[in-house]
């Protein structure tokens, strides 16, 4: 799916397209005011700010919160899809290995609808239709009757080999899990092989997605932890290829007891004296504040690879991930604003 192509691909164009995009951006004093806001006065604000196709294409069918979910999420879909469309050569393999991430969590999204009972409307509500599976293929994967259908039907759509033992674990057990982390480590692999690092932005990007996975195994193992789960059952969900990160050092990280209990382990890695440990430190700790933290490095991390190679592939995933942020970042305010969290709170757990 991902065949390397001897193009070098039009970086000048399309980060000349990300930048203006990203200069529209919502910012810090942005989020300040639509926290104070009402639900209504959100979807007017961000209706100003970008997503007034989206708001106006979709308010026959949604209000409130629900309206500015699928709003957010449409906008950025359509957003990714562009860039992915303006694309050409290795850039556009690239740029399609990292959104095939939205394909993965689309069939995720399916396979959860198809085994929970959910009607095609129902799922259809939550796809984010920004990577190479488009919106036709998606309604045909909803309409199919069964989950083994809809991986048999996939395995075409996106050239993906599902391995007999994973298909066999899941007819025995029923737990989609087995499917879900499949494909996590697959995408990973698929967007590692993509990156042909013979220039040395592509080797920054490359190491970048390294450093991604350590992030993702320290999401994880931290998540699993809190709810009590440690050892090998945390190792089941481990992703290879991280910078930092090996399965060794995971292991160790999933046998501690506890989140506190791992962080002296935890202080060998680059985000932990300016990320985790202040959050660690602070008196008002949870686990959504590391992850919140967590998500700041990948940002501050993205940024500075951008300014170091602004005509590579640097800036256009620069901008993707703080699309993504933008789109978190608001759902976040609307959510906390519909939930009567308090103005501190909210803050808290955005990304800035």
């Amino acid at each position: 799916m991902f065949k390397r192509s001897v193009r070098k691909g039009n970086y000048a164009y399309t980060v000349t397209r990300v930048k203006a995009k990203k200069s529209h951006l919502l910012k810090e004093d942005d989020y300040d005011k639509m926290i104070q806001m009402s639900v209504p006065e959100i979807s007017r604000y961000i209706s100003e700010s970008g997503y007034q196709k989206e708001m106006a294409d979709l308010a026959g069918r949604f209000e409130g919160l629900e309206l500015v979910e699928h709003a957010t999420y449409q906008n950025m879909a359509n957003v990714f899809k562009s860039i992915l469309g303006a694309s050409q050569g290795e850039l556009a393999i690239m740029v399609a290995a990292y959104l095939e991430k939205w394909d993965i969590w689309n069939l995720k999204v399916i396979i959860r609808g198809k085994s929970y009972g959910l009607d095609a409307a129902g799922i259809k509500e939550d796809l984010v239709p920004a990577g190479k599976v488009d919106e036709e293929a998606l309604d045909k994967l909803i309409s199919l009757d069964s989950v083994d259908d809809v991986l048999n039907e996939y395995s075409k759509i996106g050239k993906v080999k599902f391995p007999a033992e994973v298909l066999s674990e899941y007819k025995e057990t029923g737990n989609h899990g087995v499917i879900e982390d499949f494909l996590d480590k697959y995408h990973y692999q698929r967007l590692l092989d993509s990156i042909s690092p013979y220039t040395q932005p592509t080797k920054i990007f490359l190491n970048y997605i390294r450093k991604d996975i350590d992030v993702v195994n320290l999401r994880t193992i931290m998540k699993l932890k809190s709810e009590g789960i440690t050892g090998e059952q945390v190792m089941k969900y481990f992703i290879p290829g991280g910078m930092q990160i090996d399965s060794k050092f995971a292991q160790v990280l999933a046998n501690a007891d506890t989140v506190q209990a791992a962080t002296g382990d935890m202080s060998r890695l680059e985000l932990y004296d300016e990320y985790i440990k202040p959050v660690l430190d602070s008196d008002t700790y949870n686990n959504r504040a590391v992850i919140a933290a967590i998500k700041k490095y990948q940002e501050d991390q993205a940024k500075k690879m951008a300014h170091m190679y602004p005509l590579s592939v640097l800036p256009v995933v620069d901008f993707m991930i703080h699309k993504e942020t933008e789109v978190r970042n608001i759902r976040i305010v609307a959510r906390g604003v519909d939930g009567g969290l308090s103005r501190e709170t909210i803050k808290g757990l955005l990304v800035i």
